[in-house]
């Protein structure tokens, strides 16, 4: 049997098929799961990714003429379709659905329960989710399946809702199947008691469900992830369930769309292993340098990342359905209005190219972080100069205490441990605490502040068994735990941040560069790198934003505040190591 999930993932990888980086991740990924499947308790199940995708072709009908017929080379005039034809699936949407129903665990159930798609206006994702969910009612063997069309107002769920009977309607098996069971906000299959429906948080009516299927169209529109979540917990004891999430690109950094974004291209560049979420993200493409120097999205001064302007294959990258759904000429005439009224170019990157207007620069590209060097063995360590730096997290942050151990080849190796009060887990439910508490990377303590003393403990521990010759800390929050830790006679070397670390920052990014910063690929850390976002001064210094990162940095903040005391303050002053500032002083 032909594998189309399988050949489009090659033809990807091997640049045969136009993608972006993140959809390339994507199709890496599939390939690589299915040579590590046997030791990783997964199962890819060809024969139920074609059922899925034979529906479409069989059982599915687009009422109204979705192909433009248009290439980049020439415009082709497509005639006007007079009936319903069958929804067939492109190359990628094929990927998608593919994935979606063919991907399984050895213990029988579907392996991804979460789908995050991104991609630009017009590439029919909205019809692909109402067909995604039409299969989970009437195709996937559930009886009693509850399907959901899900937003946050009833108008908006009506839109996903309106593509649904249209293509019920054009269909006559399923226009059959629902001839005793359809109702003005419901279609139900009487023979099982199957059903969908359009759903919004308006008067409680994202409560109380069992969910099977859910659509959350249009995701960059929802203010909060009230949505999300509700559907969510209606998952709980439904082993097969399946949350579809549609979305153009957005704009505001701390909406639920953006946290999802971010949460699928950590899991596409393996920074956060989650078996059980699928991804795939469109969009233009900064070029290598961009990139190396942390920019995520193309920039408009540099002649060699992708551009909006410029006419090209390209395009694709961010409308796999040019050319189908999507005519070339309407691209077109949307980047000209642009170009000539500057109002229009943040919604022509956000919509048609799948350009986050206002996202940042990361500090670092995650593949040189992933490429660094092994972390040495424990009895390498012995011997080497080790110091200690530190980093008190205020209500739900995390405090991070590091070592770091400086070898006379440029190697820098790092360890660190982490706590964070039991508060943390309840208000960020979507942030991989509770897999990292479990596999102990974590140490949660109870409350809503975390328990000091055990941070202190660990630090006495650690400085008389490794012989530490100096802890650094930042002062604004650890004023108390440094004079405690003093009085049991451990250095204790306060580290004014902000940018006065602008050359620690530096030599951080250099050892990221040249391979030297040995930090294992330690889970937690590695997130930390993939949120840390800088900030430039006026005279090109950079400082560390906390405030502009997506998420927590306290382990970098912790490390770069060790770098300053460890490597910068001692080249600056050599032993004996510079005089002990006062607190408060």
């Amino acid at each position: 049997m032909a594998d189309p999930v399988g050949a489009y993932a090659r033809a990807v990888v091997a640049g045969d098929v136009v993608a972006s980086r993140l959809v390339r991740q994507a199709c890496t990924r599939h390939l690589r799961d299915i040579e590590e499947a046997g030791a990783r308790g997964l199962l890819w199940r060809l024969d139920r990714a074609q059922e899925a995708i034979d529906f479409f072709a069989e059982v599915l009908y687009l009422p109204e003429n979705t192909d433009a017929g248009d290439t980049v080379e020439e415009e082709i005039d497509a005639a006007p379709a007079a009936e319903p034809r069958p929804f067939i699936l492109q190359p990628w949407q094929q990927f998608i659905v593919g994935s979606l129903f063919g991907w399984y665990t050895v213990n029988g159930f579907r392996r991804f329960r979460e789908a995050y798609i991104e991609t630009a206006k017009g590439s029919g994702k909205t019809p692909l989710g109402a067909g995604i969910m039409l299969y989970l009612l009437v195709a996937d063997g559930q009886r009693g399946a509850q399907v959901f069309l899900a937003a946050v107002s009833r108008e908006q769920a009506g839109i996903a809702w309106r593509d649904v009977l249209s293509m019920v309607d054009a269909s006559p098996e399923l226009k059959d199947l629902f001839h005793d069971g359809r109702r003005v906000n419901i279609l139900s299959v009487p023979e099982d008691g199957s059903f969908m429906r359009p759903v919004s948080s308006e008067k409680r009516g994202l409560d109380g469900k069992r969910v099977h299927g859910a659509l959350v169209d249009e995701l960059h529109e929802h203010a909060t992830p009230i949505v999300v979540n509700k559907m969510r917990a209606g998952t709980k004891g439904q082993r097969n369930a399946l949350i579809v999430k549609t979305t153009n690109s957005g704009f505001d950094r701390t909406s639920v769309c953006w946290y999802h974004h971010e949460q699928s291209r950590k899991v596409l560049d393996g920074t956060v292993t989650n078996d059980a979420w699928f991804a795939f993200i469109c969009g233009l493409d900064p070029c290598e340098a961009c990139a190396t120097a942390g920019k995520w999205f193309p920039s408009d001064e540099c002649s060699d990342c992708d551009s909006w302007e410029r006419e090209g294959p390209h395009w694709l990258k961010a409308n796999p359905n040019l050319g189908v759904s999507l005519p070339w000429q309407y691209v077109r005439e949307r980047v000209t209005q642009a170009a000539s009224m500057p109002s229009e170019v943040s919604d022509v990157l956000r919509f048609n190219f799948c350009v986050w207007t206002l996202a940042i620069s990361r500090a670092i590209d995650m593949g040189r972080w992933h490429s660094c060097q092994p972390m040495p063995s424990d009895e390498e360590l012995v011997g080497v100069d080790c110091f200690g730096c530190l980093d008190v997290g205020e209500t739900d942050d995390f405090t991070a205490w590091g070592r770091l151990w400086l070898f006379d080849d440029g190697r820098v190796v790092v360890k660190f441990r982490y706590w964070i009060p039991s508060i943390a887990l309840e208000r960020y439910p979507n942030r991989p605490y509770d897999e990292w508490k479990r596999t102990k990377l974590l140490d949660v303590t109870d409350g809503d502040a975390t328990d000091y003393s055990l941070v202190r403990e660990s630090i006495l521990k650690d400085c008389h068994a490794e012989g530490i010759r100096s802890v650094y800390f930042d002062p604004r929050a650890a004023r108390e735990t440094a004079q405690l830790l003093m009085a049991e006679g451990i250095d204790m070397v306060p580290i004014p941040g902000g940018f006065a670390l602008a050359e620690a920052i530096k030599r951080w990014k250099a050892l990221i560069v040249s391979g030297h910063l040995c930090h294992g690929d330690e889970k937690i850390l590695s997130w930390m790198a993939s949120n840390t976002v800088l900030l430039k001064g006026a005279k090109g210094e950079e400082r560390l934003a906390k405030e502009r990162s997506p998420e927590k940095i306290d382990g970098i903040a912790a490390l770069v505040t060790g770098i300053e005391g460890a490597i910068v303050r001692r080249e600056r002053k050599p032993e004996p190591q510079y005089q002990f500032m006062v607190l408060g002083a």
